[in-house]
Parts: structure tokens; C-alpha cells; sequence
């Protein structure tokens, strides 16, 4: 771990500091370059904008710009340690995004007072950028500042923590009870962890299925139920009227559980009580509820997940969130609504029940990659990945109307 973490602080310091940088698209060598690019020539374009802010699409790089943004409070599995602190991390997503989806990005860190400021100052800089991806927010302020910042913007606005989380959970989840042979609106739902990732993920579920009085939150108090006097907005709207208090009350007959929460606290014993061909997505990191070793001996008609590469079936934010961006800049949507969160994960979960390109199979170092227990989601590096997704989720937008635009011909296609 000692030789990994030099490793890490080496590749973040060397050759260069830091992870991204900014590159030139046009001619800047001669004068009539310099005379184009800024002044006089600048005008030109500064008057067409000025006319109609929709030129900013054509005569700026607005149209294919990301920013990432936080507060630094709710920093990957480190806590709250300032805006400062998740600036390697907000530069690793703007590295993902230019990877994966071709898009540019830049990672912008807030100080403020009150959840009111943070709000205002992404607010008044939002049309800097064709969308806004959130990053690292901690719950419940996570919830007010997304929503007040979809009402005010007019691009899209994505907290990936929620939304990202949520697609990839349910497009896997999909697929598993798919090979399980279970029904999701019939389907029993543990959920340990009531954080942003959580309602988001039970929220999305409930989109493509699931009932709401069939799943039994669990926060560090407990199961979340309606006698309970502790619970903001976004926790009492999984309040289950019911007498079970425990996890090891809920998990007994469970077909699913979803850990977003921490190391180690589901047991072998209470991985025993759940039902026939249960599904285990235990996506704390980088250590999960139950370690996968441990599941497998415990349970061999169990599917399960984790957040980490090292184990079959990642649930991993990658799959999503650089082609949401991708498919909904190339349409100019103005949000990213229910259908476009929908459209990625059937589009994400049929990518998985086709046959595996050698060239992932020779990237995941594996020689065979086949829809079944061990593959109900596509490796992150699956190039077709940008292509299907990016499509559903235009063609989503267009369809229920938050598009500025139609699909450009030929969009994505194969």
C-alpha cells in the first residue's frame, strides 16, 4: 500500500502537476491568427452571441464543456475536507469525461457560507457551460441545491453522486433479476445507507418498477419507519410503516439488497435469511458491506456487485455519466429529465447481453466475457459504451421535448 500510495502522489505530481490542461483548437502562430482570434476579430462573433445567445453553440467551445463542481463536503469515502482537498478528484472526473466522451471539462471548487451561495455563484456562472455535473456534495444539501440549480439554469444539471449511481444500480439490478428469474414490482428491497446515492438509487427503482412499500431503508439509526421523529424530507418519503427496526429484521425473505452505506456491516449469517437467488449489490468503497469472498461461500445462488474493478460486476459511475453529458450537449437539452435517466439504463443493460469485443476482453485481461452471473454489466472500458448511451439518452431528449435541437444525422451511429 506504501509503494501504491508514492505511485499515486507521483502520477498526480509528474510530468506535469495535476491531471488536465488546456489545448488551442485554432491557428495561433501569425498576426493575422492573433488579429482572428482576438481582437479585432473577436467582435464578429462577441455581436452574433450578443444577438442571440444561441450562437455561443457555434462561435465558443460552450457546446462540448463540462463543469465539475463541488464544495469539497462529502470528498469519495474521505468526508468533508474542504473545496480545496477534492481538486484531485474533480480533476480525475474531468479527465473521465475527456476519455470517455470526448468532452471537455474543467473542475470549479466553491467556498461559501450557506447553501444559498453556493447555489448563486453556480447559478450566475452556468451558461459558461453546455452542463453542470455536481460532485462530491453531502446530503441533505445535495437535494436543495440541485433542484434550485435545474429550476435556474438553463443547461443541464446532474449530480452524479445521485444520478450516476442510480442508472448503473438499476440497469445491473435489472439484469440480475433477469437471470434470477424475479419480477422488480414484486421484488423485496433492503436498502443500508439513506444518503444522496441511496434515495436516488430506491427513487430510480421505483421508475422502472419497484414499490415503494417493498423496500426498507436503513440509515445509522435503523429501518426507516413512519414512528420515527428524526427523519428529513428526503428520508420520510421511504418511511415504511412497520414494527422491523433491525437490518437483520428486513433482510429475512429479501430478494435484493443495495448497500451504499459502509465496510463490513452485513453479516454471513445475515446474507443466510434472505430469499432464494437474492441479488447483493454492496457498493460501499473501497471496502463493500459483506466482502465478495465471504457472500460467494455463504451464498452459491447469489448474484452480486461491487464498486470495485477487482470483483465481477463493478457498479461504476463511469458507465454513465460522460455520455448523459455527451448525448445531452449534442442535443443542447436544457435538463436531464426521468426518460433521459431511463433511456441509459436500458440502453446500458442490453449493451451487457451482447457478445464482448475481443479488444475489451483483452483490456479486462479476461478471455471471455458472457451475460450470466458474472457479467449483468459492460466493462467501463467497452468503447460502444459512448455510442449507445449517448444516443438513448439524445434521442430521449428530443423525444420528451428538453432539446434545442434534433439529433444531428447519422448521430451515434453504428
Amino acid at each position: 500500500m506504501k509503494d501504491f500510495r508514492q505511485q499515486a502522489l507521483d502520477y498526480h505530481e509528474y510530468p506535469t502537476p495535476g491531471k488536465i490542461s488546456v489545448e488551442l483548437t485554432t491557428p495561433a502562430e501569425t498576426s493575422k491568427d492573433m488579429a482572428l482570434a482576438y481582437s479585432p476579430g473577436v467582435a464578429d462573433p462577441v455581436r452574433e452571441i450578443a444577438q442571440d445567445p444561441d450562437n455561443a453553440y457555434r462561435y465558443t467551445a460552450k457546446g462540448n464543456m463540462v463543469a465539475v463542481i463541488t464544495n469539497g463536503t462529502a470528498i469519495l469515502g474521505l468526508g468533508n475536507l474542504g473545496p480545496l482537498a477534492s481538486k484531485p478528484v474533480m480533476e480525475g472526473k474531468a479527465l473521465l469525461f475527456k476519455r470517455f466522451a470526448g468532452l471537455d471539462s474543467i473542475d470549479i471548487e466553491v467556498s461559501h457560507r450557506t447553501t444559498q451561495d453556493f447555489i448563486n455563484t453556480v447559478a450566475n456562472i452556468a451558461d459558461t457551460f453546455g452542463g453542470i455535473n455536481l460532485e462530491d456534495i453531502k446530503a441533505p444539501e445535495c437535494f436543495e441545491i440541485e433542484q434550485a440549480l435545474i429550476e435556474r439554469c438553463n443547461v443541464p444539471v446532474f449530480h452524479d453522486d445521485q444520478h450516476g449511481t442510480a442508472i448503473v444500480t438499476a440497469a445491473g439490478m435489472l439484469n440480475a433479476l433477469e437471470i434470477q428469474g424475479k419480477n422488480l414490482a414484486e421484488s423485496r428491497i433492503v436498502c443500508l445507507g439513506a444518503g444522496a446515492a441511496a434515495i436516488a438509487c430506491m427513487e430510480l427503482l421505483i421508475k422502472c418498477g419497484a414499490q415503494r412499500e417493498h423496500i426498507y431503508m436503513l440509515d445509522s439509526k435503523g429501518v426507516i419507519h413512519t414512528r420515527r421523529d428524526n427523519l428529513n424530507e428526503y428520508k420520510q418519503l421511504f418511511a415504511n410503516n412497520t414494527d422491523k427496526r433491525t437490518l437483520k429484521d428486513v433482510i429475512e425473505g429479501a430478494d435484493i439488497f443495495v448497500g451504499v452505506s459502509g465496510p463490513n456491516l452485513l453479516s454471513a449469517d445475515e446474507l443466510k435469511l434472505m430469499a432464494a437467488n437474492p441479488i447483493l449489490f454492496a457498493c460501499s468503497n473501497p471496502d463493500p458491506e459483506i466482502k465478495p469472498e465471504v457472500a460467494m461461500a455463504t451464498r452459491s445462488d447469489l448474484i452480486m456487485g461491487t464498486g470495485r474493478s477487482d470483483y465481477p460486476n463493478q457498479v461504476n459511475n463511469v458507465l454513465c455519466f460522460p455520455f448523459m453529458f455527451r448525448g445531452a450537449l449534442d442535443v443542447r437539452a436544457t435538463a436531464i429529465n426521468d426518460e433521459m435517466k431511463v433511456a441509459a439504463v436500458e440502453a446500458i443493460r442490453q449493451l451487457a447481453k451482447e457478445s464482448v469485443p475481443d479488444s475489451v476482453l483483452t483490456a479486462a485481461g479476461v478471455q471471455e466475457l458472457k451475460f450470466g452471473r458474472d457479467y449483468i454489466i459492460p466493462k467501463p472500458i467497452d468503447p460502444r459504451l459512448c455510442q449507445r448511451v449517448a444516443r438513448a439518452v439524445a434521442e430521449a431528449a428530443v423525444k420528451s421535448g428538453t432539446a434545442k435541437i434534433d439529433l444531428p444525422e447519422n448521430y451515434m451511429q453504428d
